[in-house]
């Protein structure tokens, strides 16, 4: 739920304050006048608030459950830190907004998704679940390399000429771009399962975190398995399994 508000909110700011930016329509304008360009309050608040929750997320991936795409996630964090850091530094924050904007579009829907899979409302994850499929292609493998790619590869090559943090820019953003085409692939499998299913099945990144349908045909034995349940190894995080453990110690 926290997740799933930041990123609402965040995108709702930065979508808003773009579009009142000349470069959202014309990327160019990224690169005009750089690097005397002027950091305005509203483009200064949108970053420092991404980059302090990426630092967030960055330090709690190691008290979260653990997935097999754990690495993948901790270099993401990394390299989106590195960017925010980077671009800021080198006064490259408008074509950071961009970057920012289109990676927010998603992530609510993901956690919207999440949301819905806990609470057992199947047919709003199935829905969701789409929407977000749809949703993170469209951004992550078309807008952001035709759009956001070509801007700060070639638009800024053709108006400025390269230079030594061009090249640092360009490369993080190369590696963003393959994280887009491995998370593409396993959200595939996810939606290719859904569909011969009828419904969205495990998450495939994880042996762990059992979803909603595991926790309904699991049978249970009483008082032990109440204890390996509160220790997390089932349901939503431990706080589900930690539930049905205190109902068994009631008596």
């Amino acid at each position: 739920m926290w997740r799933f508000t930041f990123y609402l909110c965040i995108f709702i700011y930065g979508f808003r304050f773009l579009c009142q930016s000349t470069w959202l329509w014309d990327t160019r304008q990224c690169w005009y006048g750089y690097p005397y360009q002027v950091m305005t309050p509203g483009l200064y608040h949108y970053y420092v608030t991404e980059l302090a929750f990426y630092w967030s997320l960055m330090f709690s991936q190691f008290t979260d459950i653990k997935r097999k795409d754990f690495l993948i996630m901790f270099i993401h964090h990394l390299a989106t830190v590195g960017l925010i850091s980077f671009s800021y530094v080198n006064n490259m924050a408008r074509v950071g907004s961009l970057v920012m904007c289109v990676h927010d579009a998603s992530d609510f829907l993901l956690e919207a998704a999440k949301l819905a899979n806990y609470t057992k409302y199947q047919r709003l994850c199935d829905f969701l679940f789409i929407v977000f499929s749809v949703v993170f292609f469209i951004t992550r493998l078309v807008i952001f390399p035709i759009w956001v790619l070509n801007s700060t590869m070639f638009e800024s090559w053709a108006i400025v000429g390269p230079f030594p943090s061009w090249w640092v820019f360009n490369v993080l953003l190369l590696v963003l771009q393959v994280l887009h085409i491995i998370w593409s692939y396993l959200i595939a499998r996810i939606a290719i399962k859904a569909i011969l299913r009828g419904k969205v099945c495990k998450d495939v990144r994880s042996d762990i975190e059992s979803s909603s349908e595991d926790e309904a045909e699991k049978p249970t034995d009483g008082i032990k398995n109440s204890v390996h349940s509160v220790r997390g190894e089932n349901g939503t995080n431990g706080h589900c399994a930690a539930a049905k453990a205190q109902n068994h110690s009631s008596w």
